[in-house]
């Protein structure tokens, strides 16, 4: 046979991809209707050569029940008359394909809850914004999309409330659901507002940051004593940085189990676990000109971080994340995630420079990294109290 029929089944195949493709768009602009199926009228040719193809479509077509108008026409044919046979499939709005593609309550309710957005902000019937969160007008809970509405409503009324997520007065609401909707909160709060404002969560909602808390350990009596005896420190970056406490040396590690593990040291304390966040250091004045030693993973991010420390501790000194500390670990090698992006990393030194380099061009490996503790203990505490030797008492 010549001419393609298309069977109620293939109507629905298609007109499934086209609801996939246009359904966000048609939230805006539903573009212009009726929408068309052309079903493949057979010849009187087609007819002779497969008459009980033909005779299976046509039937198909007679038993179908469904959404949308099935439109006949007459055909007058020299051998075997006039025959009536289904032309095309007319679907009116975006409703029908919707309900014809088992659609249709989502359809409904993303429909519904786009009028509500649009009502409560005009300015939203131009914007992407909701036809790209669909997924949501279509699918969240009554619960669910009344707290996002609620508290959209709210930032909107209050744009500078200075207030801490908890003290949201948004009846349901907790910090976990919000965390978990950032991206779309602030998606929505873009356009609600032009697209105008913050990008950054805390500004763009105009609340008040949760305070940067950081993790220190006190490895000095003597620091201890003038802390009230406390050794292991989690505070807020500012209350920190008001301490009395006057370390003659710092140690900043990657991971927390090795700063916990850390022996006592004269004079010296230790910040664990800072990660990207390093940079917070730079509001602790009593740490500004004091020797420091930086110990991370041999991995792309970690030189990253200790970039990131170098920044704002300009004598910062790092220790075991050089080559020979990585060949002579090779059994212990393990590998990245996903590797930091390949930037220049402006303040590592020669040789960090060259280990770094190295990483990013997999030259010993894909991907590779060393983690910090698989350096044997004896061996890392041995290069540290090198590496503090003169700058706080050691001997």
């Amino acid at each position: 046979m010549s001419k393609k029929l298309l069977f109620p089944e293939d109507v629905g195949s298609f007109l499934t991809r086209r609801f996939n493709n246009q359904h966000q768009s048609w939230l805006t602009d539903p573009g212009v209707w009726p929408l068309y199926v052309a079903l493949g009228v057979p010849t009187e040719k087609d007819v002779t050569q497969d008459p009980a193809a033909v005779r299976a479509w046509v039937d198909a077509w007679a038993a179908w029940k469904g959404d949308g108008e099935l439109v006949w026409e007459e055909r007058q044919w020299g051998r075997m008359g006039k025959q009536n046979l289904p032309a095309r499939m007319m679907l009116t709005t975006p409703v029908q394909v919707a309900k014809a593609v088992r659609q249709g309550g989502r359809w409904k309710a993303a429909t519904q809850r786009h009028a509500r957005f649009v009502q409560r902000w005009p300015l939203l019937a131009a914007a992407t914004a909701l036809p790209r969160n669909f997924d949501v007008l279509a699918d969240y809970a009554d619960d669910d999309f009344e707290r996002l509405f609620a508290l959209l409503s709210w930032f909107d009324a209050n744009p500078a409330s200075g207030k801490y997520l908890r003290q949201l007065p948004v009846e349901g609401l907790d910090t976990k659901w919000i965390e978990k909707r950032r991206g779309l909160i602030m998606d929505l709060l873009q356009a609600i507002r032009d697209g105008a404002g913050e990008r950054e969560f805390y500004a763009l909602c105009g609340l008040q940051r949760p305070p940067h808390r950081i993790r220190i350990r006190l490895l000095c009596p003597e620091l201890r004593r003038a802390a009230g005896g406390l050794r292991d420190i989690e505070a807020p970056i500012e209350e920190l940085a008001a301490l009395t406490i006057r370390p003659s040396a710092a140690v900043i590690v990657e991971n927390l189990e090795t700063g916990v593990a850390l022996p006592d040291i004269p004079g010296c304390l230790a910040f664990m676990k800072l990660g990207n966040a390093v940079s917070v250091l730079s509001a602790l004045p009593w740490l500004r000109d004091m020797p420091a030693i930086y110990w991370g993973d041999i991995d792309t991010h970690g030189f990253a971080i200790l970039d990131r420390a170098r920044a704002v501790i300009p004598g910062l000194r790092s220790i075991l994340m050089d080559e020979i500390t990585l060949l002579s670990h090779r059994s212990l090698w393990g590998q990245e995630p996903a590797q930091h992006a390949n930037v220049t990393l402006s303040h590592l030194t020669e040789h960090e420079q060259v280990v770094y380099s190295g990483l990013q061009a997999n030259t010993w490996g894909q991907k590779l990294r060393l983690e910090q503790e698989r350096v044997a203990w004896s061996t890392a505490m041995e290069v540290l109290s090198v590496a503090l030797r003169g700058s706080v008492g050691v001997p």
